[in-house]
Formats: C-alpha cells, structure tokens, sequence
C-alpha cells in the first residue's frame, strides 16, 4: 500500500499522527508523511488514521 495526502485540504488537525505516529507527522498546517509505503503490519492503524481524518485528505493505493 502507499498513502497519499492532499496539501490542498490537509489542515494538520494530527488524526493521522495519533492512530499511526510511526507514518504520519502532524505539523500546524499539514501532515508529513514518514513512510509512504508502511509495512502491511501497520494497516489497521493506517487504515484508521486515513479513515478519522477530518478533511479526507489522506487516501490508501493499494499496491498493484
């Protein structure tokens, strides 16, 4: 899998940062993402970083 953010509508709310701290890094406007391409043991926190994210700005492409 890889993530992928949106700088658009990412308004660093820091959702993401607290389900997945090892993949997401809230900063006061943004997100930065730290492994873009995290390791399938760490799908359900992703996946709930994705999901609990405000702004929808975070998204999941599944490896093809």
């Amino acid at each position: 899998m890889r993530i992928e953010v949106d700088l658009d509508i990412c308004q660093g709310h820091g959702m993401c940062e607290m389900e997945a701290p090892d993949v997401f890094e809230a900063h006061s406007d943004h997100v930065e993402i730290l492994n873009d391409h995290p390791d399938e043991s760490q799908r359900e926190e992703v996946e709930a970083g994705v999901h609990y994210c405000p702004t929808q700005a975070l998204r999941i492409i599944e490896n093809e």
